[in-house]
């Protein structure tokens, strides 16, 4: 089929993490999948906190939120010293 172009989407867990239990499962899932690495497990709470909705999440936190985007991106070196 000539002239037809299919778009795609990046995939985001973000999306689909609609409910508590979402959340809960989500993170358990983490959990066991990398139990040692700290790194995995802040991106994904920045992950649940894009799904929450950073700005009111960072405004809660006492944050700005390019504060906390980077204290959850996983980058840099990690430590729960620096998450809300």
């Amino acid at each position: 089929m000539k002239g037809v172009r299919e778009t795609f989407s990046r995939y985001d867990s973000a999306d689909y993490l609609e409910t508590e239990a979402d959340i809960a499962a989500y993170l358990e899932a983490c959990a066991e999948e990398a139990p040692n690495d700290p790194v995995f497990m802040l991106k994904a709470l920045g992950t649940v906190a894009r799904a929450r909705n950073m700005s009111q999440l960072a405004e809660a936190a006492g944050m700005a939120r390019a504060g906390l985007y980077k204290a959850l991106s996983g980058e840099g070196k990690p430590s729960l010293a620096n998450t809300p």
